[in-house]
């Protein structure tokens, strides 16, 4: 680390279960961020001020007006613009260091086994069940830790799903508590809203859980789901086990 970056990161270097080792271990770590709306927007933005080196974000999307009530990457001055792009240029702003590979894609099978096999961590922002699928058999199968957030209403939740080597064999991974081939209602911010700030505090949250499985420190959110209720401000835990039977992870 030269002298700016032990200025910069000097109040994660004060911390002892951090300290400069920990910090070196973001300077050099890859994160892959599926979306860049309203969870992806306060991620990228954690992660980039946190030091994490490189940055993947993947989004199809471009900005919209609608976006700007809760997409804190994005600005008026960019509607129209990639959404990728528009976090690119708000994580520099705040962060030059940090490489973005800014991915105007839509996430498939294919294309996610190879972003998952170049990334320390992936952090799933994305708003449908499809691309959650998606992304948590590519991690499953490359053994990546896998953040998980999502928020519609007043309503929100947060896991991690952790299928590294010298993992619990009792830790799920997302299909075991979400099967794909069960039926769930699925709502988008766009028929349903979404308060504001709750994607604030979930995106927040799932900076913080990729930050601590990046450095190692403290405990993660494996096998444990909390859940938001904002109206009340009232959190909630249940306690997750691997699925025998799951189709995913039974045999990893």
């Amino acid at each position: 680390m030269n002298d700016d970056q032990l200025l910069r990161y000097s109040r994660h270097v004060l911390l002892d279960e951090l300290g400069i080792e920990g910090q070196r271990r973001l300077l050099a770590a890859h994160a892959l961020v599926i979306g860049a709306g309203g969870l992806g927007s306060p991620v990228a933005l954690y992660l980039a001020t946190a030091g994490v080196g490189t940055l993947t974000i993947v989004d199809p999307d471009v900005v919209d007006l609608t976006n700007l009530q809760r997409q804190i990457a994005h600005n008026v001055a960019r509607v129209g613009q990639p959404k990728v792009a528009s976090a690119a240029a708000a994580v520099a702003a705040i962060n030059p260091d940090v490489r973005v590979n800014a991915l105007q894609l839509r996430a498939d099978a294919v294309s996610l086994d190879a972003w998952v096999a170049e990334a320390d961590v992936v952090i799933d922002c994305s708003d449908n069940f499809s691309t959650r699928h998606a992304v948590n058999a590519a991690c499953v199968a490359r053994r990546k830790p896998l953040v998980s957030g999502a928020a519609i209403g007043f309503d929100g939740q947060i896991s991690v799903y952790d299928m590294r080597e010298g993992s619990s064999p009792e830790l799920p991974c997302y299909a075991c508590l979400f099967p794909a081939d069960a039926t769930f209602e699925e709502v988008r911010c766009a028929t349903m809203g979404v308060f504001a700030p709750l994607v604030g505090i979930i995106g927040s949250m799932q900076a913080a859980e990729a930050l601590k499985l990046l450095t190692g420190v403290g405990v993660s959110l494996a096998g444990r789901l909390q859940m938001l209720d904002a109206r009340a401000m009232e959190w909630s835990e249940i306690r997750l086990n691997r699925s025998p039977g799951c189709p995913v992870c039974a045999q990893r």
